[in-house]
C-alpha cells in the first residue's frame, strides 16, 4: 500500500508539469471578462509576460502535489477497502460501482483540505498582472500576505466551491476509470493493456472536469476575489451575480481547455503512476497474449478495482 502512495505522488508530479500551462489559461479565462477565448489569452499573456507566464505559481503546486496525490490515491484505496469490509465482510470483496463512486468522492472531499490554500495562492499568482512592484513575489510570500490580510479564512477562501467540484469529480473520476478499463481490456484478459490505460486514464479526466468545471470557474472567482476590491459575498452570491452579468454559459467557461488539458495529464498520471508500480515492486511482463508477445501487467487504482468486479 505504501508504494501506492509513492506512485501516486509521482504521477501527480508528472501529471502538473504537462498540464499547468493550460491550467493558467483556464484560471485567466474564467476570472478576466477582457479574454474572449482561449487564443486571444494565450497570445495575450505570451505577448505580455512570454513563456514564464504560463508558469506562474507553479512551484508551489508541484512541492505540494505529490503529498495531495498521495492523500488522493491512498484515501480512495483505504476508503474502498473498508466499505468493502462493512458491506461484504472483507476488504479483497468485489465492490459495487456505488462503493467505487463513494470512494472517490471521499477522496475528492479529503484533498480539499490540502489543497485549497495552494489553490488560492496559484490563482492570485496566475491572475496578478506584471508590474515593477507585484504583490506577491512569490507562493510562500502570496500566502504569508492572504493570512496576514485576510486571515485563515482567506486561504480557504472557494472552499465551499472546491469541496463541491472535487467530490462529485472525483466519484466520476474513479468509476469512470474503471469502467472504461473494463470494457477496454482485450478479450480473454482480466487487466488492460498499455492503450486501454491511456484511453481511459485520459477519457476519466476529461468526464471529471465536465462534472467539475461549473464549480470550479466559482472557485477561481472566489479565490481571485482579493485583489483590490471584493465582488462577491460567498457561493451563491458569486454564482448569481456571474449568471446574471455573463450569462448561465459563464459556468461553463473554461470547459473545453479544461478537456483538453485533463485528457494528456491523466493518461501521464496513471501511466506514470503504473511504471513507478512496476519499477519497485520488480513486476516481470504479464501473462503473453494468443500471439506470444509479452503483455504489461496494470495494477493501478482503478484496475484494482477491476479485478474484483
Amino acid at each position: 500500500m505504501f508504494m501506492d502512495f509513492v506512485a501516486g505522488a509521482i504521477g501527480g508530479v508528472c501529471g502538473v508539469a504537462v498540464g499547468y500551462p493550460l491550467d493558467t489559461v483556464k484560471v485567466r479565462i474564467q476570472t478576466e471578462p477582457k479574454y474572449t477565448g482561449i487564443w486571444h489569452c494565450i497570445r495575450d499573456t505570451y505577448h505580455r509576460e512570454r513563456v514564464w507566464g504560463f508558469y506562474r505559481g507553479l512551484s508551489l503546486p508541484v512541492c505540494t502535489v505529490s503529498l495531495v496525490s498521495s492523500v488522493s490515491f491512498g484515501t480512495y484505496r483505504h476508503c474502498l477497502a473498508h466499505i468493502c469490509q462493512l458491506r461484504y465482510g472483507s476488504p479483497d470483496a468485489k465492490p459495487s460501482k456505488a462503493d467505487i463512486a463513494l470512494s472517490g468522492y471521499a477522496s475528492g472531499l479529503v484533498r480539499v483540505f490540502l489543497t485549497s490554500p495552494t489553490e488560492v495562492a496559484k490563482v492570485r499568482l496566475q491572475t496578478q498582472t506584471p508590474c515593477p512592484e507585484p504583490k506577491y513575489r512569490g507562493p510562500l510570500h502570496c500566502l504569508a500576505t492572504v493570512a496576514r490580510e485576510e486571515g485563515l479564512r482567506g486561504l480557504y477562501k472557494g472552499s465551499s466551491a472546491l469541496l463541491l467540484r472535487d467530490g462529485h469529480s472525483f466519484a466520476t473520476y474513479f468509476l469512470s476509470y474503471a469502467i472504461l478499463c473494463e470494457q477496454l481490456r482485450p478479450a480473454g484478459h482480466s487487466q488492460p493493456d498499455v492503450l486501454g490505460v491511456l484511453v481511459a486514464g485520459g477519457c476519466a479526466g476529461v468526464l471529471a472536469w465536465a462534472v467539475a468545471t461549473p464549480m470550479d470557474v466559482i472557485k477561481s472567482r472566489l479565490q481571485a476575489d482579493g485583489q483590490g476590491q471584493r465582488r462577491y459575498r460567498g457561493l451563491l452570491h458569486c454564482m448569481v451575480t456571474s449568471v446574471r452579468e455573463e450569462g448561465p454559459r459563464v459556468l461553463f467557461k473554461g470547459l473545453v481547455l479544461n478537456c483538453c488539458r485533463a485528457f494528456p495529464v491523466n493518461m501521464v498520471v496513471f501511466v506514470a503512476y503504473e511504471a513507478v508500480l512496476r519499477l519497485t515492486q520488480g513486476l516481470q511482463a504479464a501473462p503473453r497474449g494468443a500471439a506470444g508477445t509479452a503483455m504489461p501487467t496494470w495494477q493501478g487504482p482503478g484496475v484494482a478495482v477491476l479485478t474484483r468486479l
